[in-house]
């Protein structure tokens, strides 16, 4: 029984001086790998150069819309049925002429009663200034008179003012576009009876910066083209230079297009200003981007320590680049030896 119990003990210790080994290797093995790795600390030759503002060198050319010269409603000055419609959607129309007759029956036989009742009045003020010289009649009924002659002539001009409403009549010239009323229909004061543009001459207006748009005046000459009509030009002159701008220091400028001819309102177009941009800009060359356009970031140095920065690119200007955001002037961006670089790399400057 004591021999067994001293062969149990032994294998115990043996098991226990097992574990206790295997735990001393793993604990080494773990320590070896959390060693430190030995980090190089040797600079990367790179060369660099200095972001600065410069003039974009490219024509003022500016993008925009077309918009009709003038556009307007047809509006009902007055009320009633709708007796004629003298156009269709699409029709051209020339200003004064006849679009619309609204029912005005009930006014015209208002004007005749006024009419008389005028003539009648103004027989009476006659007999009353007589009888008003013969001491007849008091100067009392003689004013009385006189006011109501006067009364019915302002309520003959009114009735005659309501008739000339009834006939609707084309503000401007131009094409009708929207139709919003047809015959039979009860039309109130103020109702929209439909649209017309005047695309005789075509407008657009874009947005020019502080730096371009003092180079600008009205009544200058500039060239206007749409890509759907490649090649074609068209003359257009500045009709409008806003005399303030807005919170980016861009000032809406407005062009005319004259000969539009097949032109549209609606169609994209570019103005060329016919000279070149004074805007200024960031810029740096192309090869500073680490990636491409689509993500574009580079690396500033900084104490010799490599930055990686995200900026914000804007157009592209042949080796070079313009930058939004990201960059300020005087900040060293590396153009050679960025694909070695990492963010906190140290680099050594070469020329």
């Amino acid at each position: 029984m004591k021999k067994t119990t001293i062969i149990i003990t032994l294998a115990i210790l043996a098991v226990v001086g097992l574990i206790g080994a295997r735990l001393v290797s793993n604990k080494k093995k773990i320590d070896e790998k959390n060693k430190p790795v030995a980090v190089s600390t040797a600079a990367i030759p790179v060369t660099v150069v200095q972001v600065r503002e410069d003039t974009v060198s490219q024509s003022l050319l500016k993008t925009g819309n077309l918009i009709p010269f003038r556009e307007t409603s047809i509006m009902a000055a007055s009320q009633g049925q709708v007796l004629n419609v003298n156009f269709d959607l699409g029709s051209h129309v020339s200003k004064g002429s006849t679009l619309i007759q609204i029912d005005n029956k009930l006014n015209q036989l208002a004007l005749q009663a006024t009419q008389l009742n005028i003539e009648k009045l103004k027989k009476d003020v006659v007999r009353y200034n007589t009888l008003y010289a013969g001491n007849a009649t008091t100067e009392l009924q003689l004013n009385q008179t006189k006011y109501d002659y006067e009364s019915a002539v302002n309520k003959a001009e009114q009735i005659t003012k309501q008739i000339q409403d009834a006939t609707v009549k084309a503000p401007i010239s131009g094409r009708i576009v929207k139709k919003d009323i047809e015959v039979g229909e009860f039309v109130n004061t103020g109702t929209v009876l439909g649209t017309i543009l005047d695309v005789s001459r075509l407008k657009v207006q874009v947005m020019v910066n502080e730096k371009d748009v003092y180079q600008l005046h009205e009544g200058q000459k500039v060239k206007v083209s749409a890509d759907v009509l490649a090649g074609k030009i068209y003359p257009g002159q500045i009709t409008y230079i806003a005399p303030r701008g807005n919170e980016e220091h861009s000032y809406p400028v407005e062009i005319t297009v004259g000969g539009a001819g097949p032109l549209k309102a609606g169609t994209f177009v570019n103005v060329d200003f016919s000279q070149k941009s004074k805007e200024k800009s960031l810029q740096i060359p192309r090869v500073s981007l680490v990636e491409s356009v689509k993500n574009p970031y580079v690396y500033v140095v900084s104490n010799n320590i490599a930055e990686q920065r995200k900026i914000t690119v804007g157009r592209e200007l042949g080796d070079l680049i313009e930058v939004l955001g990201g960059l300020q002037a005087g900040d060293q961006v590396v153009t050679t030896g960025q694909l070695n670089l990492t963010n906190g790399k140290p680099v050594q400057i070469t020329k």
